[in-house]
């Protein structure tokens, strides 16, 4: 008898008629966020709210409706990154010259042209508009990524994960996730110097 109580008591709690109204523009903006793609995003979104439906049941209470909403769409979108890096399919293995990299990147070692150096992005204005051509110059580079590299760059650098859940969840060795987290960055800041600078 306890257990229908505390059940229909955590029902209470979740009202999935309210669901879209009240979390549709968060979960669409987690999801948009991370995977650059609109139309994915919507998908995910609405099998979100299918799949909570479905566990309903299962809901205890023990977060809010957002905070539990949210992390079946984080396993959503987490599906979607092992897809994309099965398609693309390319095993990063170790450069040698990943070895030599302190040296090479020394600036006084001679091998940068001053013209190529790193530069600063500007990205510490606190004006708006700025912030907002920034993101949307950042959300372009960002498209240009392999599968398997955006996925890594997300899960790392906006959802703050683990290295070796990220390796785990992606299939991806710590020295493969290394490299591309290297590759990545260089190419973003590529990309960012030539649009954004």
């Amino acid at each position: 008898m306890e257990n229908i109580e505390t059940q229909t008591a955590i029902n209470k709690l979740t009202d999935p008629h309210q669901w879209v109204s009240k979390y549709a523009d968060y979960l669409y903006t987690y999801a948009v966020s991370r995977l650059n793609d609109e139309e994915i995003a919507k998908d995910l979104v609405q099998e979100t709210f299918l799949a909570a439906l479905e566990r309903m049941d299962k809901f205890e209470g023990n977060s809010s409706e957002k905070t539990w909403l949210t992390a079946i769409l984080k396993y959503k979108v987490i599906d979607v990154y092992r897809k994309r890096s099965k398609s693309f399919g390319e095993e990063i293995k170790p450069a040698n010259d990943v070895d030599g990299e302190e040296e090479f990147f020394y600036p006084e070692a001679g091998n940068w042209k001053v013209e190529h150096w790193p530069q600063e992005m500007g990205i510490e204005e606190p004006d708006a508009l700025i912030s907002r051509e920034f993101t949307e110059i950042l959300q372009k580079c960002m498209k240009k990524l392999p599968g398997l590299w955006l996925a890594i760059f997300t899960m790392k650098h906006m959802d703050e994960e683990e290295t070796a859940v990220i390796c785990k969840e992606l299939r991806v060795t710590a020295s493969n996730f290394w490299v591309i987290i290297h590759r990545t960055k260089v190419n973003l800041r590529s990309c960012l110097q030539k649009n954004w600078i």
